[in-house]
């Protein structure tokens, strides 16, 4: 197999070039109003100088549209080059959901399995010293979730960026030792997915950095987004810098390697809104045209969508987290798990969200996306470890509280709608006799008529005149809820279906919610 050609350098020049005549554009959406976009700019300005960011570079999304953008403070101290909108960063840790995303390519064209021992691709491993005689064998759903069995390797890995293929081959015969069995604790590992870049290449026959170019970047339009840095035109490149005893010290900028599958992506914000519009199009699950992808690519979609859902999905590392969401928030308890290459979180408010952070000597970022919400931000920083996390969640709770966006609503089935007129007709007699087709073999055991007679009855009397019957509202294609809107009260009824094939109500539930006169 040909190894695919990397992005010429004259070609990444252009697209610079085109990125930059774009930024002078406004890229302002109608839904944010100046006053909103005020706001998030200062929002930046503010974390940027509290946190000592030497400059930062951020994008709102907006279900496939990159709706606003920003960039504030230097990306060199030197000579006061300032930060752009073409400015480039290392994305860091980012990188990790596009080799998940290329291992789960594999999977779906049949070319591994995501249970595969590793050493079926790198036999090189197949010597890996296990801490007990019972282990289990390393898989590649091991590496993808950090249940490999290696220790947390932040410091260490983040310096490796340039180590070469015959390094890491040296470092794998030397021996490699493990913290723990395989498959029992969450351990986040770099080096585990250094090892998925190998596996890659391994399975394809090309480098891991081509691969990627080749299934990713180049069917999203990703232009302006490399592995190595001097490839990029003058100027370009963001200078990263550590902040340490009140003082500015410039990091060497690290050329690009094996351990780049976990780390070595540099990417601007609007190219990297391409890969996060990507993830926002898998929901809701649906039947629709691709018209979020460059016209000559719609038949290249990278992976699946209910393939990025899967990565989307908690899998290991779950934990309650009693905190805030943002510094100077409300208090907020979440629930946090790594999926496939990015992290999951479920707050108090019922709000998911799908993100990843960035941190490598030089440069920090985070990206988070919210598919019920169709939003999303991503921001770079050149500041060592300075991730953009706390500030992208304030920036996304601010969208959310201006009314800029609501949840998106699942499809009201015909079956729920019919159930529902099931409802309304019986209510508040509920009587039985010929409701064999409506309601479950257990419903009426469960729920005795007499009892529902007496309470609905009861409620419809506290409820008042009756005013309007409100549109149901699906929790999903089986379970929804309505309002019966009364002069005095507002009576809420809850109910779900069967599994079969004409599905039938087999749980209910009803409340009143009195109004304030």
């Amino acid at each position: 197999m040909t190894s695919p050609v990397r992005i010429a350098a004259r070609e990444i020049a252009a697209a610079f070039a085109f990125v930059l005549i774009l930024t002078g554009q406004s890229l302002s959406a109608q839904r944010i109003s100046p006053a909103l976009t005020h706001k998030i700019d200062s929002l930046y300005r503010l974390f940027a100088a509290e946190n000592h960011l030497p400059g930062i570079a951020y994008g709102i999304i907006m279900d496939t549209s990159l709706v606003y953008s920003g960039a504030t403070g230097y990306s060199s101290l030197g000579d006061s080059t300032p930060v752009t909108l073409s400015t480039a960063f290392r994305a860091a840790s980012m990188t990790k959901s596009f080799t998940a995303l290329a291992i789960l390519r594999l999977r779906d064209e049949r070319k591994l399995q995501l249970d595969d021992p590793v050493y079926r691709w790198l036999p090189e491993l197949d010597s890996l010293h296990y801490l007990s005689g019972d282990a289990p064998v390393l898989t590649i759903r091991h590496l993808l979730t950090h249940t490999g069995g290696f220790p947390q390797d932040d410091p260490w890995a983040d310096r490796q960026l340039e180590t070469t293929e015959e390094g890491l081959s040296a470092l794998i015969r030397d021996g490699l030792t493990m913290s723990n069995v395989p498959g029992v604790a969450y351990e986040y590992s770099n080096l585990g997915y250094t090892l998925l870049g190998r596996v890659i290449r391994a399975v394809t026959g090309v480098p891991y950095q081509d691969y990627i170019d080749s299934v990713v970047f180049r069917p999203l339009g990703m232009t302006c987004t490399v592995w190595e840095y001097d490839v990029l035109p003058d100027g370009i490149m963001a200078n990263g810098y550590r902040y340490i005893n009140g003082r500015w010290s410039q990091e060497e900028l690290l050329h690009d390697g094996p351990f780049g599958a976990m780390g070595g992506l540099i990417s601007t914000v609007a190219d990297f809104a391409r890969y996060a519009i990507m993830h926002l199009s898998a929901w809701p699950p649906c039947d629709r045209e691709e018209r979020w992808l460059p016209r000559d690519s719609a038949e290249c979609r990278p992976l699946k969508r209910s393939s990025l859902r899967e990565m989307h999905s908690p899998s290991s590392g779950i934990a309650y987290n009693s905190s805030t969401l943002y510094s100077g928030g409300p208090e907020c308890d979440v629930i946090v798990a790594y999926g496939y290459g990015l992290r999951w979180s479920l707050d108090c408010m019922n709000r998911k969200k799908i993100f990843h952070n960035g941190g490598l000597p030089g440069f920090g970022s985070n990206w988070t996306i919210m598919p019920d919400y169709g939003i999303g931000v991503v921001a770079f920083s050149n500041r060592t470890y300075g991730s953009t996390y706390t500030v992208n969640q304030e920036v996304l709770e601010l969208l959310i509280d201006a009314g800029v966006v609501r949840p998106h609503r699942h499809e009201i089935t015909g079956i729920l709608k019919t159930r529902m007129d099931d409802l309304l007709r019986i209510m508040p007699d509920w009587d039985p006799a010929g409701t064999d087709e409506i309601f479950s073999d257990n419903f009426f055991i469960d729920n005795p008529p007499e009892d529902l007679r007496s309470q609905t009855l009861r409620m419809f009397d506290k409820a008042g005149k009756i005013l309007a019957i409100r549109e149901i509202i699906p929790e999903n294609s089986l379970r929804g809820s309505f309002v019966i809107e009364g002069s005095d009260g507002m009576i809420n009824v809850w109910f779900s279906l069967t599994p079969e094939k004409t599905p039938r109500i087999q749980s209910f539930r009803i409340s009143i919610t009195h109004k304030n006169n």
